[in-house]
């Protein structure tokens, strides 16, 4: 299991949480090693035949955890103990090939690329959803009158169906931001150990052009051993900001359902208890469980990724 500083058992869905498992990891990363000789094959660097045993083994899902670990306890590089594993099933015709022309951070980088990637797939649909049911309740109850606070006041009458308005327009803008960002942030690198593709020659970019393609990622323009930080930053800082939305909705909720106040409530199932001590509690429950996520945001951003 990945160590990570929030408690996933309680607050992580299953499906982010599938992403980024260890043998989830080293599935994209043979699908980035049978990727690349399958460009490669295509270019004329590397025979067709040899192309195509690589990918074949490389996803052949005979290459497990426990094989990479052992062969990483020998060599104590962990990109070198998954070529090695795919290179233990090649022929020797094709061994050679296995990892041609890339650095280990060609396949650091692009499968992180490709968790992201996978993890907008979970993230966007989500966000399209909760954003058609604010605009839904926005107009449910744009003549619903509602107090309207400035500093937690009084202040004057608004139209209950404001505040999901408000929601909504953020989240659009949200969903606007991450679109906007896939190109520089979803990216794919095959270009070696000091970015110049020196072993492909002039066929380096098309067989980037061609990966990227494959993996439903972006070139990368340009780079060195490593792509950019600054693309990571810009993928948790968008993170940050949705959590940062989603936090104020959460605590506008939890306000509005404290005792005294009482505008609004959360659902509160047949059999649910809010305490083990005062069962009759209606804890806002939902609204805190997303709290820990913000609370994390705002200690580790900006994030750099370890891997």
């Amino acid at each position: 299991m990945p160590i990570l500083p929030i408690d996933t058992g309680r607050y992580g869905s299953d499906e982010i949480k599938r992403i980024f498992e260890e043998q989830s990891r080293l599935d994209y990363e043979l699908e980035f090693e049978a990727s690349v000789p399958e460009a490669q094959g295509k270019m004329g660097l590397i025979s067709s035949k040899a192309a195509k045993e690589i990918a074949f083994k490389a996803r052949s899902g005979r290459i497990g955890i426990k094989r990479v670990k052992e062969l990483e306890a020998v060599s104590e590089h962990d990109t070198a103990a998954v070529v090695e594993a795919i290179s233990e099933l090649c022929s020797n015709d094709a061994k050679p090939w296995v990892h041609y022309g890339l650095t280990s951070y060609d396949v650091v980088d692009t499968v992180i690329s490709m968790q992201i990637r996978d993890s907008l797939k979970v993230i966007k649909p989500k966000m399209v959803e909760l954003t058609r049911l604010l605009a839904q309740r926005a107009v449910k109850y744009k003549d619903l009158p509602a107090v309207g606070r400035t500093h937690g006041q009084h202040a004057s009458i608004i139209a209950f169906g404001l505040k999901f308005a408000v929601w909504a327009s953020d989240m659009v803008n949200h969903i606007e931001r991450l679109g906007e960002m896939e190109r520089r942030v979803l990216v794919c690198q095959t270009l070696g150990v000091v970015g110049t593709g020196s072993l492909m020659g002039s066929k380096a970019l098309d067989v980037q052009k061609l990966v990227a393609g494959k993996l439903k990622l972006h070139p990368i323009d340009a780079a060195t051993q490593i792509v950019s930080r600054e693309r990571h930053a810009e993928f948790m800082f968008a993170v940050a900001l949705i959590a940062s939305t989603l936090d104020k909705m959460a605590v506008e909720i939890r306000n509005l359902q404290r005792t005294e106040i009482g505008e609004v409530a959360e659902p509160f199932r047949k059999g649910q208890m809010g305490s083990s001590a005062v069962p009759v509690k209606r804890n806002p429950i939902k609204s805190e469980r997303h709290r820990p996520l913000q609370d994390w945001l705002k200690r580790w951003y900006p994030y750099r990724w370890k891997t």
